[in-house]
């Protein structure tokens, strides 16, 4: 995580689009290890949102539903029905872990669209211990339910048999930079999201571009809801298929 830093000497930026991901202490003084932050802030922000959500809007299960039972019931069976349909029926038991991924990820996201709030999902000390975690769960789960079986998955015995090493090789390797673009898709297409609002956001205060300003801003707020939930969605579902992999490994 970056920490608060100042302008560099000389610059003639009067802000600065990455300012907004600087981990700032809530009570000032310097960063420790617990030390609350804005990150920590903003993470059990995302917290009480998901139980907000999913447990106060519920509790009550109207048979006319509110609104917000109705959000949490379709969430509930968009990701039950996308588990079910990749992994199949052997990989509905891990379906709290992938809805609790889900709606951390996509509550994070959608904080971070109010303003002067932080993204903490913009950050890889975020976003790199989700795709371990998924990563170490995955390969684990692979090998205690199939064995040595597991490196089947490696093995694409459709492919002709002296291509085959080779090809087991490009897969192993592929199979280790699974957190790396796990981790980086999401916080790459958040970070730049903001970054490209927050350059517009400074334009707008000159007076002859600011109606161009504000509307590009706008369209760019319109896309980056988009965007917040897409990159839940898409982190989520290779999730799903990462688990597919270590239930059936058989290439």
């Amino acid at each position: 995580m970056a920490t608060e830093t100042t302008a560099a000497e000389g610059s003639s930026l009067v802000f600065h689009p990455m300012d907004q991901f600087i981990v700032k202490p809530l009570f000032g003084g310097e960063i420790a290890w617990y030390t609350p932050t804005n990150v920590t802030l903003w993470l059990f922000l995302a917290i009480a949102a998901i139980f907000g959500l999913l447990v106060l809007s519920t509790s009550k299960r109207a048979i006319v539903p509110t609104r917000m039972q109705s959000i949490a019931e379709l969430t509930y069976g968009f990701i039950y029905k996308m588990l079910e349909d990749i992994c199949g029926k052997e990989g509905v038991k891990f379906f709290p872990y992938v809805m609790t991924l889900f709606m951390f990820i996509v509550s994070a996201n959608f904080l971070g669209l109010i303003p002067t709030s932080f993204t903490t999902t913009s950050h890889f000390a975020v976003t790199i211990p989700l795709a371990l975690a998924v990563f170490l769960t995955v390969t684990i789960l692979g090998f205690v339910k199939n064995g040595a079986g597991f490196l089947g998955l490696f093995w694409v015995s459709s492919a002709p048999l002296a291509l085959r090493p080779i090809l087991a090789i490009i897969e192993l390797i592929s199979y280790f930079v699974r957190p790396v673009s796990h981790s980086i898709r999401l916080a790459g297409n958040v970070m730049a999201g903001h970054a490209v609002i927050k350059v517009f956001a400074g334009f707008a205060a000159i007076a002859v571009i600011s109606p161009v300003s504000v509307l590009a801003i706008t369209a760019m707020y319109g896309l980056e809801v988009l965007v917040a939930f897409i990159q839940a969605y898409v982190f989520t579902i290779l999730t799903c298929v990462y688990l597919k992999d270590a239930l059936h490994p058989s290439h």
